[in-house]
């Protein structure tokens, strides 16, 4: 492979890009507009939502509040010690803790206002704006059944202390634009890279490359690097003018990290396009075979559905989609500040993903141009 080759037949790529107003629109629309207009219309729902529940009391009312979380609003509760409470938010693997205080029955019974704490991890937007809710309203009526008493209009038989965890605000919007980010991402470097191709071959160009001394890895990689690329300067843009800037989103981990992501991402995606085209012979076979994997891609990836929510087959299928560890990635490092030391297997799924998509798009090239020739 000679870099000189890949860099050139790149360059070319973006000239292309940019004679293309149709594409450049497209861009522009989906990093901007589109983001923001589905950062503030995203559903609110609850539906096995996780809980993790600390019983300090261990009495009969702390046992019958535990066993009132059920699905399908709740997963099975898991019971924690309270060491292990702030791990498992950090960890992304619980939506809500609950913490029932020591001496919780023997205070309630003696007349006092005892403190249930629950935690919730507001990045789960659809999960975290209506639970608390349903917690709230699930432990008042467990109280009021134990003590034989009507459940008060006003709550004050217990005082609940909410701490909305990476969206104290519980802003649907902060939520919404990353998942919205996230899928644009995958769209427009699928679109890109595959329409790349195709249009070489409707415009008759890819046999122009045939006859010049560059190897099909060359042509391929030049594409990939071009088009992740715009996509990448895109991402960047869009998270700091939309994300930021008109959404007032705080960021709390590193952008530079995040775009290593994304950029490792693309790598998977961008061949995957590639990919696509080598399967399809026009831009409309092109569109129809988007819709096959751009669809599970974004709805099974535990963007706006949790992967809790699912079957179990259908969460091992998706560890093989590069969308899965984009979005455990993305939501670590926008909203919970995490670091590399947390990432990491993240990033080594999406390096490995991107090889395999890689190694075998290039197969499919390779054998594309052989039968042009």
């Amino acid at each position: 492979m000679r870099i000189a080759n890949v860099l050139h037949l790149g360059v070319k790529e973006l000239r292309s890009l940019l004679r293309d107003p149709g594409m450049l629109v497209l861009i522009l629309y989906a990093f901007t507009l589109a983001i923001y207009v589905a950062a503030t219309a995203i559903p609110e729902t609850l539906h096995k939502a996780p809980i993790a529940i600390v019983d300090e009391d261990r009495s009969p009312l702390s046992q019958r509040i535990i066993a009132a979380f059920y699905p399908p609003q709740f997963m099975p509760p898991v019971i924690i010690d309270h060491t292990a409470m702030d791990a498992r938010m950090d960890a992304g693997l619980d939506t809500f803790a609950l913490n029932i205080p020591p001496n919780f029955q023997h205070d309630l019974l003696a007349g006092r206002q005892p403190v249930i704490q629950l935690n919730i991890d507001a990045t789960r937007m659809s999960q975290a704006f209506t639970g608390n809710g349903h917690v709230q309203a699930i432990v008042q009526r467990e109280i009021s059944d134990h003590l034989r008493t009507p459940a008060t209009s006003d709550g004050n038989t217990v005082t609940l202390a909410l701490r909305a965890r990476f969206n104290p605000e519980l802003n649907n919007a902060w939520f919404g634009g990353v998942m919205k980010l996230i899928d644009n991402v995958t769209l427009l470097s699928i679109i890109l890279t595959g329409a790349a191709l195709l249009r070489e071959r409707e415009h008759g160009t890819i046999e122009h490359l045939l006859v010049m001394p560059v190897t099909p890895f060359e042509i391929m990689a030049a594409k990939i690097w071009a088009m992740a690329l715009v996509v990448l300067l895109a991402t960047a843009g869009s998270l700091v003018i939309i994300m930021e800037g008109l959404l007032a989103m705080p960021i709390e981990g590193s952008k530079t990290l995040f775009l290593a992501g994304t950029a490792l991402h693309l790598f998977a995606t961008t061949a995957l396009g590639i990919l696509i085209a080598t399967l399809a012979r026009s831009m409309p076979q092109f569109a129809l075979l988007m819709m096959l994997v751009l669809l599970p891609l974004q709805i099974l990836s535990g963007g706006t559905t949790p992967r809790e929510s699912m079957p179990e087959l259908v969460r091992l299928i998706m560890l093989a989609a590069p969308n899965t560890h984009f979005v455990i990635l993305a939501q670590s490092i926008l909203y919970r500040g995490a670091g590399i030391d947390i990432v990491w297997p993240q990033l080594l799924a999406l390096f490995i993903i991107g090889l395999l998509f890689f190694s075998y798009s290039l197969a499919r090239f390779r054998k594309t141009l052989s039968q042009l020739s």
